[in-house]
C-alpha cells in the first residue's frame, strides 16, 4: 500500500472517528446546560413562570416603584410618568416611558422585547393589550387585591417580587417592617379616639370611607380606628367623596388622616398647587375640631398618592405610632 492510501486512510478514520464522538454527545444535556432558569410564582391571576433573570424588565404598577428601585431592578420600560420624584427611575433618561395611564404609550413596550411585565393599578385595565403587543413576555400583577386584608396583599406582592429577583431576604425584612409599623400602632391606638381620613385635590377636601376608601380606608380595618363618620355607599374615589366641612367638623374627629393628592402628583409645587396643610388651617369650619385643637391631624408622605408601595405605609405607620405613644404618654403625665 503506498503512502498516498495510507494518508487517505488516516484521514478518513479520523473524520468518522469525530462523527462518532458528534453523534453520540447527549442532546438532553447540551440542552439543560443552555436552558433557562425559571421561577414559578403566584399572582392575581394564578401561576406564572418567570425566566431568571428577567432580562428586559417593564413595570407599570405604582405600588411596586420603589421596592423595585430600592432592590437596583433595571428597568426597560415603565410608566415613568406616573412616578414620583422620589424614584429615581424618573432621573434614567434610557428608561422608555409608556406615559400616564390616561394617555398611555403602550405600543412603545414592543421595542425593548420585554420577558417580564410587572403590571397594575392604573394599569390594570391594559393587561389584554400588553398580552398582544409583548407576546413572549410573562406579566405578573401583585397589586392588593379587593376584599383581602390590605396588609396581608401588601406582604404577599413583596414577597413575589423576592422571589422573582432573587431578593427573598430583602422582602422578609420589608414585611417584618411592615408587621412591626402596625404592632406598633395597634399598641398605641384607643378605640375612644374617633378617626376621620381626608383627601385634599386641587383645594378641595374630600372624605375616605372607612375600609373601602383610598389610601387611607384600608386603616380602619387594619387597626380597628372608630369611623367618626360613617357615609352610606363610600366610594374608592381618588379625590374622596364629596363631603361638606361642616359635616366633618360635626363629627367632630379625634384624629384626622389627611392624604395630599395634589402633593403626589405633578401639581405637587406648581403654581396653583395649594399645600393640604394650608387647606385644612384655612378652613374655618375645622377650626373647633377637636383633632385640630389638640394637633392631632396626620399627613401621609408627599409621594403617596403615586407611591403606594410597602414602603409607604410603613413609614406612615411608625409616623402614626409616634403620634399616638407622644399623646399616651402625655396623658401620662398629666
Amino acid at each position: 500500500m503506498n503512502a498516498s492510501r495510507l494518508y487517505r486512510g488516516a484521514v478518513l478514520g479520523t473524520l468518522v472517528a469525530l462523527a462518532l464522538t458528534a453523534c453520540s454527545s447527549d442532546p438532553a444535556t447540551e440542552s439543560s446546560d443552555t436552558a433557562a432558569a425559571t421561577v414559578t410564582v403566584e399572582d392575581n391571576f394564578g401561576t406564572q413562570t418567570v425566566t431568571v433573570p428577567p432580562k428586559s424588565v417593564v413595570a407599570t404598577d405604582n405600588g411596586t416603584f420603589e421596592t423595585l428601585d430600592t432592590w437596583g431592578v433595571p428597568l426597560a420600560a415603565g410608566a415613568v410618568s406616573l412616578m414620583p420624584k422620589t424614584i429615581s427611575y424618573t432621573e434614567d433618561d434610557s428608561i422608555v416611558d409608556l406615559g400616564s395611564h390616561r394617555e398611555p404609550n403602550l405600543e412603545a413596550v414592543v421595542a425593548v422585547e420585554p420577558d417580564l411585565i410587572i403590571n397594575g393599578g392604573r394599569y390594570a385595565q391594559f393587561r389584554e393589550q400588553f398580552e398582544e403587543l409583548a407576546p413572549d413576555a410573562t406579566i405578573v400583577e401583585v397589586a392588593p387585591r379587593d376584599g383581602e386584608d390590605f396588609a396581608e396583599e401588601l406582604k404577599r406582592g413583596t414577597t413575589v417580587l423576592g422571589e422573582i429577583f432573587a431578593k427573598e431576604a430583602e422582602a422578609q425584612e420589608l414585611n417584618d417592617a411592615l408587621d412591626a409599623s402596625i404592632a406598633r400602632v395597634q399598641a398605641a391606638y384607643s378605640p375612644d379616639q374617633s378617626v376621620m381620613g381626608l383627601i385634599v385635590s386641587g383645594g378641595e377636601i374630600g372624605y375616605v370611607a372607612p375600609s373601602t376608601g383610598r389610601t387611607i380606608g384600608p386603616m380602619f380595618d387594619i387597626f380597628g380606628l372608630t369611623p367618626a363618620l360613617e357615609v352610606p355607599e363610600g366610594t374608592d374615589n381618588h379625590q374622596g367623596d364629596d363631603i361638606s366641612v361642616e359635616a366633618i367638623a360635626a363629627s367632630n374627629p379625634g384624629l384626622i388622616i389627611v392624604m395630599d393628592r395634589d402633593a403626589g402628583t405633578s401639581t405637587g409645587g406648581g403654581p396653583d398647587y395649594v399645600p393640604a396643610t394650608t387647606v385644612i388651617n384655612d378652613s374655618q369650619a375645622l377650626q373647633n375640631v377637636k383633632a385640630v385643637q389638640e394637633g392631632n391631624i396626620i399627613y401621609l408622605p408627599a409621594d403617596t398618592y403615586t407611591n403606594e408601595s410597602i414602603q409607604t405605609y410603613t413609614e406612615f405607620f411608625n409616623s402614626l405610632a409616634d403620634l399616638l405613644e407622644k399623646n399616651a404618654q402625655t396623658a401620662e403625665n398629666k
